[in-house]
């Protein structure tokens, strides 16, 4: 079983072939769609817009939280093709890392003319 960052590493791969590929300025859903087809093709199991559930004392609510992609059931991938990233954005992935239970979440920035600098790593509770 591969560990949060041997999985982070296999999918970061994955997104520099496509960012190599195609460069800054497409929508974030098409970075999207290009990926998840990298990643079935390399056989990394992973799931897609994945509604996270807040659930407050008993009562579960579906109110909308959904995760990009979350691979091999351990890291959590949030997709961007904006100017920068703000603190609303490492905000929103550590609230999705606490709600799922998940350590390691990345933001990847496609948007950006050289991939390193729109990759951020999130971890909760390491």
């Amino acid at each position: 079983m591969l560990t949060e960052n041997e999985i982070a590493t296999r999918v970061l791969d994955l997104c520099f072939k496509v960012h190599r590929q195609y460069g800054p300025g497409l929508f974030e859903s098409v970075y999207e769609e290009i990926l998840c087809y990298e990643l079935e093709k390399a056989g990394i199991p992973f799931k897609r817009q994945i509604g996270i559930p807040v659930i407050h004392e008993t009562v579960r609510m579906e109110i909308g939280f959904r995760a990009d992609l979350i691979a091999g059931e351990k890291v959590l991938f949030e997709l961007k093709s904006i100017e920068a990233f703000t603190n609303v954005h490492y905000k929103q992935v550590l609230t999705y890392l606490k709600l799922t239970g998940l350590k390691l979440g990345v933001m990847v920035n496609f948007n950006v003319s050289l991939l390193r600098d729109g990759i951020k790593r999130i971890v909760n509770k390491l």
